[in-house]
Order: structure tokens, then C-alpha cells, then sequence
């Protein structure tokens, strides 16, 4: 009898401890896994990155115009002030469109921080690619330090035939700076400021803008 319940009930026990494991890593590493999946598929509001280097502005193929607003935000117990150069930026659909953000260290330490970002409404996240930020690193600034960060961005032409995010004219762009723990020593992280210095000296050299795809360029 005892072998009999043992055979009927060991496959379920296993089982119910298998998908016990398997939330518990869910858990344990969701933040890291929803970044990643955000990342590479849009959802959420993420946005799809490209890293390639892309600065053209005089495309003729631009769709209708369109209202980028940004959000900053730190978390608590970071002493940084982080703010848009400017709170919104009137561009179109298909346009390549730089704008920057600053970033301050208003404390006496260095610190590590590392920023994430968001898009709404969810259904233009898929839509808006940057392919310069500053974003999913981990980044430092000494004492009084200051960092102004470029982004560059475009709304792919893609979007106008999509149902849910062909009407939309406003999207809204949120960076969150989030202080790292000390366990992420400062020694060897990249400098943000003259790293985004680097990053605007490179965009000065830019000639064209080189999509991937390159269908982001129809209209």
C-alpha cells in the first residue's frame, strides 16, 4: 500500500517542488530578467536600444510631428540632482533627434549609480529607439561632479500602422537613477561625466545616421 501512494504521489511532490525552484529563482532575479526581456522586446513601455551611432537629421522620408516629454526621477537614498536640459522636444516620426540630460553629485562622496528608463504610453515603447544613452550601467560621479548625457533617439515609422500607437503624438521618455550598493566598488566603473563628454565628441564627428534596419527610413 505504502509503494502503491508512494508511485501516485512522488511525481506531483516533484513536480510542486520544481515549480517551487523555479519562482524562488524568478524572484530572486526578476528585476535583472525583466530588464533584459523589456529591453529586447518592447514590452512594458522599454525601449528597443541601437547602439550604433546615429545623427542625421536632414532625412526627407520623416513622418508627422511628434511631443517627446521627459521624466527624471533618483531614488531616496541617492544625492543627485538629474534633470532634463529641457522638458519636452517637438520632432517627427522617423527623425533622428539628440537631446541631453544633467546630472550632479550634491554630496561629498562618489558614488555609483545606475539609471533605467521607461516609455508611455506602453504601446510607443516598441516604437522608440535610442541609439546613444546612458542607461543599464553602472556609472559614478565624484564630489560635486557634474555629467550633461546625451540620447539620441528616433520614433520608428512603423508605429503609424501599428492600431494601438498610430494616434499617438505625445510619449513621454522616464529615466530612474538608482544608487548601487556597496558592494559595486567605484574603482573601475566608468566616470559619467567624461564618459558622456566622449560621447558628445563622437556625436560631433557623426555624418549620417546608418539605421538597423534599415527600413526605419521609410515613411
Amino acid at each position: 500500500m505504502k509503494s502503491w501512494l508512494r508511485s501516485k504521489y512522488l511525481p506531483s511532490v516533484a513536480f510542486s517542488l520544481f515549480l517551487i525552484g523555479v519562482m524562488t529563482t524568478a524572484v530572486a532575479y526578476s528585476p535583472t530578467l525583466y530588464e533584459w526581456f523589456c529591453a529586447a522586446t518592447g514590452y512594458g513601455g522599454a525601449v528597443t536600444v541601437n547602439r550604433s551611432l546615429e545623427t542625421d537629421k536632414t532625412s526627407p522620408g520623416v513622418g508627422p510631428a511628434i511631443t517627446v516629454r521627459f521624466d527624471t526621477n533618483v531614488s531616496p537614498d541617492l544625492n543627485w540632482d538629474f534633470k532634463p536640459e529641457q522638458r519636452s522636444v517637438e520632432t517627427h516620426v522617423g527623425l533622428p533627434t539628440t537631446v541631453f540630460f544633467i546630472a550632479k553629485n550634491l554630496s561629498a562622496e562618489t558614488i555609483v549609480a545606475r539609471a533605467t528608463f521607461n516609455v508611455t504610453p506602453d504601446a510607443t515603447g516598441y516604437y522608440f529607439t535610442k541609439v546613444q544613452c546612458f542607461c543599464f550601467t553602472e556609472e559614478k560621479l565624484a564630489p560635486g561632479e557634474t555629467a550633461r548625457m546625451p540620447v539620441v533617439f528616433y520614433v520608428d515609422p512603423e508605429m503609424l500602422v501599428d492600431g494601438d500607437a498610430k494616434n499617438v503624438r505625445t510619449i513621454t521618455l522616464s529615466y530612474s537613477f538608482f544608487r548601487q550598493g556597496p558592494e559595486v566598488s567605484a574603482e573601475g566603473v566608468r566616470s559619467l561625466s567624461e564618459g558622456s563628454q566622449a560621447q558628445i565628441e563622437a556625436l560631433k564627428t557623426a555624418k549620417e545616421a546608418v539605421f538597423d534596419p534599415p527600413e526605419v527610413r521609410r515613411y
